[in-house]
């Protein structure tokens, strides 16, 4: 294992690298996370690939500076850290809006010879829409309640506090849960502030979120929240630009009462994005949005076999 940062004189995205001698598998984060979200399925995908596991801007040990958090510029710094780090064809593996981000680097670099989209919010999360999405109602309105607010409080403690999930549970639980979680929550992060938060009785899928959240800079969330995060660029324009064989994976699909996708994208936006990207294979997980958490073998098998219908010598 190796950790360095790229690339040249422009911003440069820390990554770490697992295993050498292998096909290339480059993997791109969700906000609010970083990097080691993807430490369950690391070990298995590294029997294949040699693995580079990039932190996003505004997460992890890259440079939290607001200017940068954006698809162009993390696209093009994902596109700087292909040609000089990796410097060969490689796999390249997107989560949530890893996967916006992955889309766009693949349709500017030729060596993106497999584009692996782990349930990205293509068309959902954009404009308008993206007001009626689980992302704006819980992340999004979270980070810019806490920027407007100027609050002092741990982001990940005052997140905790505001999820949108404390919806999910029925008003007398949630009364005497919350209360009592919360003060779980301060305890720990008062005694380990340097580690990943852990509840008692919280399910670990629901922990996922929490990986690298103490390092996540809560105005990257902001750009989703104001719409600024796409630099004004349609989805379509950067699914119509990937030319290279594309996996897509979909988690399951659902919708609240009043009309909230709870999900990344819809049927009719995934119909979309399969018409639009030229060679496009669609795989379904019974799951939540966290596949590679949730489902981690079964993420990895099909990445496996995927790689192995392509038969190029390398990927």
């Amino acid at each position: 294992m190796g950790c360095c940062g790229v690339c040249g004189n422009e911003a440069k995205l820390s990554y770490t690298v697992y295993g050498s001698d292998k096909p290339p598998l480059v993997l791109v984060h969700a906000q609010g996370t970083d990097s080691r979200s993807f430490d369950k399925v690391i070990k298995p995908l590294s029997r294949d690939f040699s693995i580079y596991a990039v932190d996003c801007f505004g997460h992890g040990k890259s440079p939290h500076e607001p200017s940068l958090y954006n698809i162009v510029s993390i696209g093009d710094a994902l596109v700087r850290l292909i040609e000089s780090a990796v410097g060969e064809p490689c796999a390249l593996l997107g989560h949530s809006s890893g996967g916006l981000i992955a889309a766009y680097a693949a349709g500017k670099t030729d060596l993106c010879e497999l584009l692996i989209l782990e349930d990205p919010p293509f068309f959902s999360s954009q404009a308008e829409r993206r007001k009626n999405t689980f992302n704006y109602i819980d992340l999004s309105s979270v980070c810019h309640k806490y920027l407007q607010d100027a609050v002092e409080e741990n982001f990940v403690l005052y997140y905790f506090e505001n999820q949108y999930a404390w919806n999910f549970f029925p008003d007398n639980a949630r009364q005497k849960v919350r209360p009592k979680s919360i003060e779980a929550a301060k305890k720990f992060l008062k005694r380990h502030p340097e580690r990943d938060l852990k509840v008692p009785f919280w399910p670990k899928s629901a922990l996922a979120a929490f990986v690298g959240m103490g390092n996540y800079d809560p105005r990257f969330g902001e750009t989703f929240y104001d719409d600024s995060f796409h630099c004004g660029i349609p989805h379509e324009e950067i699914l119509t630009k990937i030319d290279c064989p594309t996996l897509f994976m979909k988690a399951k699909t659902e919708w609240s009462d009043d009309g909230i996708l709870f999900a990344a994208l819809s049927e009719e936006d995934l119909t979309r994005c399969l018409g639009l990207i030229s060679d496009c294979e669609l795989a379904r997980f019974d799951c939540g949005h966290g596949i590679h958490v949730e489902q981690p073998r079964q993420f990895v098998q099909v990445i496996k076999r995927k790689r192995a219908t392509l038969g190029h010598a390398r990927i």
